[in-house]
């Protein structure tokens, strides 16, 4: 029997954990007949396509359908279990390489296509990007695991089982705090109750328009973790948040590409309902007891996907038991572009899949100096970062999650940068004379970078890394408006500008002097006096604002006034201050 262990050297080496085994297999060639053509490309525009001529036809028809978050006197729970593929070289248990990217059958070592005889052979490297996904998910990592054989017969199992670790997954306990969103305004943390390595299965296709199903064995013996959360989920965009948060938590710490579309990333859902106030069917899962009858959709590989699966889940087991009907226990699935999920057989439990401990395969210890070592050099993971752009920005958590979000970290980065600039060209004094400090230069700086140049980008339909405007233009540009030199109109017109390419050796000084925008104030009585006049011209918009209330129409005044006076003599906020006195509002 193997017997795996790992243990810290005296100076950490990854190439020192990997397996020894770095010969490739070549056994593969004589599987690698057995199939003959290659899958075509899946028909998923064409799909998507049907499902918007389909909404086209509705709203034709005069019927809508409102897409409901909760739905009133009921109480949905989902439980999700996502696989994600590990960053690795080699499959779990052969020297095979693991990639998703090769040609059909083209990497598939004897273990992996089940010859009589072969053996497996834990690879110890895939423990560290299961170890670091684990500590971004705040879980404990168990000093021992063990292997499980999980019995089914498919064509995607060559073996008749599958090798994971039921009974003794190496973590356990985590959580996950989702963040704030418009559809998730009181976001929940969501506990995970364990992780567990475990290999992959056979990629299966269908050819659209046949009864055949081709099998591509490269990605049978993959490696996987398998994260279960517990049933603390509400809501469908609970579900999709919760998915698109340990993607993007795993893909932080370089455990997981996460591409969900080429199956790195896939979920299945556990949905069940229950009337508000009871206590269901009286299942429970985890020490989560009342809840419902649950059913379980397989294999979602987006996040619209996972949404729209739970949604439609919910809706079709709410309408059975509005009318007396029970929910049936079983596995389920979804079709991109259908409204309704599938049956595709009924729920197997634990006794059906024979869970036995895997007679080939010792335990795994996990020394604990490695697992700290490791927490080491994690970066900071995406809830501290969030907290720390709005804490050193001062802008709000939705914005902090984009910004942070955005780009690879490459917004971030120009936020930051953008924000020391302008720090360095005021200075301490001028800053203190101003009242100003750094929170309020950053939030300044991020709101320019995610609404403006945004907008700019949006508009032209351009990539961020094309974009022409540096962090030093865009802090030159806002230490100008910040100290009143220039307009805000003249800050746009300038970032337009340099934004189009037209800047080219210029500064952005040269440009405010060629563009004659230095501000120059006018007097009181030249503000009250510009004011008067274009209130005179529109008694309407006046008798509005006085009589109705309507004081989003002193902008169109103050609109106005720009216009009228020269470049660089009204300011927005002054003009709106001496409207409002004229107007008493």
């Amino acid at each position: 029997m193997q017997h795996a262990q790992v243990l810290l050297p005296q100076r950490l080496s990854l190439d020192a954990i990997k397996s020894s085994s770095t010969r490739a297999c070549s056994s593969s060639r004589w599987l690698r007949r057995l199939q003959t053509d290659t899958a075509p490309t899946p028909l998923r525009k064409q799909l998507k396509d049907e499902v918007k001529r389909r909404k086209k036809d509705s709203k034709t028809q005069g019927s809508s359908v409102k897409i409901q978050d909760q739905i009133d006197g009921w109480e949905l729970t989902v439980g999700i279990e996502i696989h994600a593929r590990l960053n690795t070289e080699r499959k779990l248990f052969s020297s095979s390489y693991s990639t998703n990217t090769s040609e059909p059958n083209e990497h598939v070592a004897l273990f992996d296509a089940a010859l009589p005889g072969s053996q497996p052979q834990f690879q110890v490297s895939a423990l560290i990007p299961a170890i670091r996904a684990a500590l971004a998910l705040n879980c404990k990592i168990q000093r021992k695991s063990a292997w499980d054989r999980k019995h089914y017969f498919y064509q995607d199992q060559p073996n008749g089982y599958q090798i994971t670790q039921y009974y003794e997954p190496f973590a356990l306990s985590g959580s996950l705090a989702l963040p704030a969103t418009p559809s998730l305004p009181d976001p929940p943390t969501i506990g995970i109750k364990q992780i567990q390595l475990e290999q992959d299965t056979a990629k299966t296709t269908n050819p659209p328009g046949t009864s055949r199903y081709l099998i591509d064995y490269s990605r049978v013996g993959a490696p996987l973790i398998e994260i279960i959360s517990l049933p603390q989920i509400h809501s469908p965009s609970a579900a999709a948040a919760f998915v698109r948060t340990v993607r993007d938590a795993l893909r932080h710490v370089d455990a997981c590409e996460g591409n969900m579309e080429a199956g790195d990333l896939r979920a299945d859902v556990n949905v069940s309902v229950r009337r508000s106030g009871t206590l269901g069917t009286g299942k429970g899962y985890a020490g989560v007891e009342g809840l419902g009858t649950r059913t379980e959709i397989k294999n979602l590989n987006s996040l619209k996907a996972v949404e729209e699966a739970v949604r439609a889940e919910r809706d079709r087991q709410v309408g059975l038991l509005e009318k007396g009907d029970v929910i049936q226990g079983e596995t389920r699935g979804w079709t991109v572009g259908a409204t309704q999920t599938t049956r595709l057989r009924a729920k197997e439990g634990e006794v059906d899949y024979r869970y036995m401990p895997d007679p080939d395969l010792g335990p795994v210890w996990i020394d604990q100096r490695l697992v700290e070592d490791l927490r080491r050099g994690l970066p900071e993971v995406p809830e501290k970062t969030v907290e720390r752009v709005m804490r050193d920005f001062g802008v709000s958590q939705k914005d902090a999650w984009t910004i942070f979000s955005l780009d690879d970290g490459d917004r971030l980065e120009f936020v930051a940068e953008a924000t020391d600039q302008i720090i360095v060209d005021i200075g301490q004094a001028v800053m203190e004379e101003h009242g100003l400090d750094r929170v309020k230069l950053g939030k300044t700086v991020a709101n320019w970078t995610l609404h403006e140049i945004g907008g700019l980008l949006a508009t032209a339909d351009m990539a961020w890394c094309d974009l022409r405007v540096s962090s030093q233009d865009l802090a030159a540009i806002l230490r100008h408006l910040t100290l009143r030199c220039i307009t805000g109109r003249s800050a746009k017109q300038l970032l337009q500008t340099v934004f189009d390419g037209n800047a080219t050796g210029k500064s952005i000084e040269m440009l405010i002097e060629e563009g004659n925008m230095l501000l120059r104030p006018m007097s009181d009585v030249e503000y009250r006096s510009l004011a008067q006049d274009v209130m005179t011209e529109s008694p309407d918009i006046v008798a509005a604002i006085r009589e109705k209330g309507q004081r989003g129409k002193i902008m169109f005044f103050v609109g106005q006034m720009m216009r009228r006076a020269d470049e660089g003599t009204v300011e927005a906020d002054k003009a709106r201050q001496v409207l409002e006195e004229l107007l008493r509002v």
